[in-house]
């Protein structure tokens, strides 16, 4: 909506004294003559912009303007204030308290708050994972390289990164970094991560946009096929969503998704106990017998 991109426009140019418009129209995936469209809309609203032309030239807003906070409704202001307050709940601090506190001065009124809607970001690692995030953010700041050891599937490593931004993402914090030892971008989860250690400063990076599509991240490599019984379909829904399986004349579920690797399939299949059946790939069917009778032979 033009709307919503002249806001994104805006919050831009409030944030990076001078932009381009090829740098504007990359962003919002429009024209350059749209974005020239939407600047002159900006300034007709009463925002005084500056465009310069030539090598150094861009847009600008009028150096010494100040925007009145009042451009923001009730509720845009409560929905920042809930953002806000979110963030205590990983860093560990009152440091966004404060900054609501400092937003809402002298506009109580306006800025009440919105108590039902209530926004946890913490963890079940609350006590280990805020210093991770604090110890990162200021890495990312201050330019400064980042090492740690890392615990993966393939196995445990040592590893240096420069590190750019902190995601959440699939209810878990993850670090976009570029890693000496792979040479390219890689996504890291912050509980894997241990020993952290501030290193040197580096130069900073061209960085790419993260996809973090399930299919770029999660790709699926085997197509699985299970029956479920109907007592465990609250567990289908919660995990796969209600599109997953449908339901069988005698109650049965039959359960439908991609996974990533073998040993994903043979451990979410067993976890049922005796309420699922592995159909397809039937190749892993040895799989799945072979782990039950693994843990057979422990408890004999």
């Amino acid at each position: 909506m033009k709307l919503d991109r002249m806001i994104g426009i805006l919050s831009i140019l409030l944030q990076q004294e001078k932009v381009t418009a090829p740098y504007l129209a990359e962003k919002f995936e429009v024209s350059r003559r749209t974005i020239n469209r939407d600047i002159e809309a900006l300034c007709m609203a009463g925002i005084p912009l500056v465009t310069e032309q030539g090598q150094q030239g861009g847009v600008s807003i009028m150096e010494g303007y100040c925007i009145d906070r009042t451009l923001l409704s009730r509720t845009d202001l409560q929905a920042i204030l809930e953002g806000l307050r979110s963030l205590d709940s990983v860093s560990g601090t009152s440091r966004y308290a404060q900054l609501m506190e400092k937003l809402s001065a002298g506009s109580s009124n306006l800025l009440a708050g919105d108590m039902h809607i209530l926004i946890d970001l913490s963890s079940w690692h609350k006590t280990s994972l805020p210093p991770k995030i604090e110890l990162l953010h200021q890495a990312i700041l201050s330019g400064h390289r980042v090492s740690f050891t890392y615990f993966a599937p393939r196995g445990e490593s040592r590893r240096t990164v420069e590190p750019y931004d902190l995601i959440f993402q699939w209810a878990n914090w993850y670090l976009w970094a570029w890693c000496a030892w792979r040479e390219d971008f890689r996504l890291f989860k912050l509980v894997r991560m241990m020993d952290l250690q501030m290193e040197g400063e580096f130069k900073r990076r061209t960085v790419p946009i993260p996809n973090l599509s399930p299919e770029r991240v999660f790709p699926p490599q085997y197509q699985v096929k299970a029956r479920v019984r109907a007592e465990f379909q609250w567990r289908l829904v919660e995990e796969y969503g209600p599109e997953s399986f449908t339901v069988e004349p005698d109650g049965s579920l039959l359960f439908s998704a991609g996974f990533m690797d073998k040993i994903s399939i043979v451990s979410w299949i067993v976890s049922f106990g005796a309420g699922a059946e592995l159909l397809e790939p039937g190749e892993l069917r040895r799989d799945v017998l072979a782990f039950a009778e693994g843990i057979r032979e422990k408890y004999l």
